[in-house]
């Protein structure tokens, strides 16, 4: 990583990212007790405003690479390439290592490390590194027209696959999908997410090829707002492509569920199509209307999301470690605070709601000294 200074490079980019990594916090920190539904992700079909944080993310990711591929042009393959691939392996790293963290118990004061047999491969920074690569990739050696024949070609394969080598008349369920196959066969059940009671990876190897989709989408957008921000008419039909995506999305959910977790390719339409939409939205209210005194909290995450949401997940787990009157620190708040003056949903979102502020204040601090880490 790197720490330099970066000039904002457009505004409501910068306050998407932000909102998106703003939530991305809320959702994954609940505090005791029961959260409110639309902080919670589907149970398995269907899909709530949680389910768009993650490839909101990805759509991020993309945005950003509109801005930092530019330089590519002038540089040679081989340092395209290394550099493409070197962030690639620092962010699959990354999300390895705090994986593993995660695992690590301490007993009697000594520090019991979970082997390498046991420990997760795949996961939410993982599947950042993997997409941020292959999308990197296309774009830069294919055509626009070759990359979105790609695209598409991905979500119907993907399709296909899950179709034809799903148990049958259970393609699209926990235990019958072809995601869950692949993944037993390369990687076995050791190495897989275990939060649905049965090894699943809702990162899996498979899915991870529609989720390259809304990088790429996310890439096109960032070139399509900077080449046309001016430009009333093009900001709606940005706004009914989103409309367009999420028609679709719908019309092809009987065949090929919205499924979070598998990544369907329904799910992948629908979530661009919405990010299109609070984009647009966005650009609207900021460019247009010229609100901007609202964006300043959310540029904080912006300006660093990466680091600001790798911090939120290394802080949890460290808290988690440190033993405080039977429990440890996050449960200590909890329960001697926001659950006994606020019990149920509404003190776990505070709770959430505090966390967040608390990650935010140590971005508002590196934005006023004016460093932004870049991987």
């Amino acid at each position: 990583m790197s720490t330099k200074s970066s000039v904002q490079r457009f505004l409501p980019l910068d306050v998407f990212r932000g909102i998106t990594v703003c939530f991305m916090i809320i959702v994954n920190t609940p505090g005791s007790g029961v959260s409110y539904a639309p902080l919670e992700h589907a149970a398995w079909h269907g899909f709530t405003p949680t389910d768009l944080v993650f490839p909101s993310f990805l759509f991020a990711v993309g945005n950003a690479m509109s801005f930092a591929m530019k330089k590519f042009e002038t540089m040679r393959t081989q340092d395209v390439l290394q550099k493409i691939f070197k962030r690639t392996l620092i962010i699959f790293l990354l999300g390895y290592i705090v994986s593993w963290i995660a695992h690590i118990h301490i007993v009697d004061g000594h520090v019991d490390l979970q082997p390498f047999s046991q420990t997760r491969i795949l996961g939410v920074l993982e599947r950042i590194a993997l997409c941020y690569c292959i999308a990197s990739l296309l774009i830069m050696y294919c055509s626009t027209s070759v990359v979105w024949i790609i695209s598409i070609a991905l979500l119907f394969i993907y399709w296909g696959l899950m179709h034809f080598f799903g148990d049958p008349g259970d393609f699209y369920t926990l235990h019958g999908n072809a995601e869950l196959k692949l993944d037993l066969l390369v990687m076995g059940p050791d190495h897989l997410y275990h939060g649905e009671g049965v090894p699943f990876d809702p990162e899996g190897i498979l899915s991870t090829l529609p989720a390259i989709v809304n990088v790429v989408a996310g890439y096109y957008t960032g070139l399509y707002v900077q080449k046309y921000r001016n430009d009333n008419k093009r900001l709606w039909q940005l706004a009914a492509i989103g409309i367009l995506l999420i028609v679709l999305a719908i019309c092809w959910n009987p065949f090929f569920p919205i499924n979070k977790k598998l990544w369907t390719s329904s799910f992948v339409l629908h979530t661009v199509g919405i990010d299109l939409l609070i984009l647009s939205f966005l650009i609207f209210v900021i460019d247009k209307l010229g609100f901007t005194s609202w964006t300043g909290f959310f540029t904080v995450f912006g300006r660093n999301p990466l680091f600001l949401y790798l911090l939120s997940e290394l802080l949890l787990i460290l808290l988690w470690m440190i033993p405080v009157g039977g429990g440890n620190p996050i449960s200590w708040v909890n329960e001697h605070l926001f659950q006994r003056y606020w019990p149920g949903a509404f003190g776990s979102l505070l709770f959430a709601v505090s966390y967040m502020l608390l990650c935010w204040a140590v971005g508002k601090l590196l934005d006023w000294r004016k460093i932004y880490v870049r991987v």
